[in-house]
């Protein structure tokens, strides 16, 4: 059963945190073959299992070491349809594999959760195609058809909510957002962008913003900036505007790397964790409703470490 579906405890002006990069985690820390960088058909297997145990348990441990909110996000960002197909699913097994995975979560939840901070349960969406490629683009109605078997499928699971991460194109977005809001659904939209601070298709944070609102009354609960470098995207909060302040959540990569260079990296550029807290701390006071921090590719549970520390300060007297 759900816990907070109603109420969304993040969006109050606590500090929460959530996981790193899960994927580049398990493909170079723990040597897991990941065929097309999914990590959901681990759901298979007692190893593949006690992986993602290990996995979630790191960073469950910090929170409540700190005593910090904490998203527990299901290992589904792969868990669509043309995806699932490709990894030989079937939409029956499709389903079953993004039930199981919340039910992963849930049981932290369950185990990890103290009562001193709340766990939120999200169920993890990913793009259709390429994460870093906007490539054939769906129109926001096919895109709300494409996600809502997913999303129905959270919808009927203890998930707490949706996040929608790397998303690239404006369409997808919103078709991401229909869907959510048809099945009842609290959805956080994350772009992602390139070095110039804007979407793959050159639009701006700002106008992806502002054009999902416009189209959805504004239903995502939040947007969240994820698998993109700080330095890539701190300079646009100068410009100003009320987009400013739909800006909740933030999962950066280690590497200052573009997304094309990433693509043909041999091997996983972690960067500095503790430089990337401290930019983490200077983005606070640009965008100053940010309080979901984890990671994206490249970090693991140093880097939330260190964003913990660095930002952990700013919100004590917060109100």
């Amino acid at each position: 059963m759900s816990m907070y579906r109603n109420s969304l405890p993040q969006l109050s002006n606590d500090l929460f945190l959530t996981d790193g990069g899960i994927e580049t985690t398990l493909l170079f820390h723990d040597g897991f073959a990941l065929s097309d960088f999914a990590a959901f058909p681990l759901l298979k297997s007692d190893e593949g299992i006690s992986a993602l145990r290990k996995y979630y348990a790191t960073y469950a441990s910090l929170a409540r070491e700190l005593g910090l909110g904490f998203i527990l996000e299901s290992p589904t960002w792969r868990a669509n349809g043309d995806w699932g197909t490709k990894l030989g699913y079937s939409p029956s097994q499709l389903a079953e594999v993004n039930l199981k995975a919340v039910d992963l979560v849930e049981q932290f939840r369950t185990e990890n959760g103290d009562g001193t901070a709340p766990f939120v349960v999200s169920g993890c969406v990913g793009p259709r195609g390429d994460g870093y490629i906007a490539g054939s683009a769906m129109s926001s109605e096919r895109a709300c058809e494409y996600h809502s078997r997913q999303i129905a499928t959270f919808a009927k699971s203890s998930a707490d909510m949706v996040c929608a991460t790397t998303m690239n194109y404006i369409e997808e977005a919103m078709g991401v957002a229909l869907a959510a809001k048809d099945a009842h659904m609290p959805v956080a939209i994350s772009f992602t962008v390139e070095t110039d601070g804007n979407l793959p298709t050159g639009h701006s944070i700002e106008a992806a913003i502002n054009q999902v609102d416009a189209a959805t009354s504004a239903y995502p609960a939040y947007y969240m900036i994820n698998c993109a470098h700080p330095t890539h995207f701190d300079r646009i909060a100068a410009e100003g505007g009320s987009w400013i302040n739909r800006i909740q959540g933030l999962r950066a990569n280690a590497s200052r790397m573009s997304h094309a260079e990433l693509d043909q990296a041999p091997e996983l550029d972690a960067g500095d964790p503790e430089e990337l807290g401290a930019q983490y701390a200077q983005l606070k006071s640009s965008f100053p409703r940010l309080n979901v921090m984890g990671g994206c590719c490249g970090t693991d549970h140093r880097h939330v470490t260190e964003i913990a520390k660095a930002c952990q300060p700013l919100f004590t007297g917060a109100v």
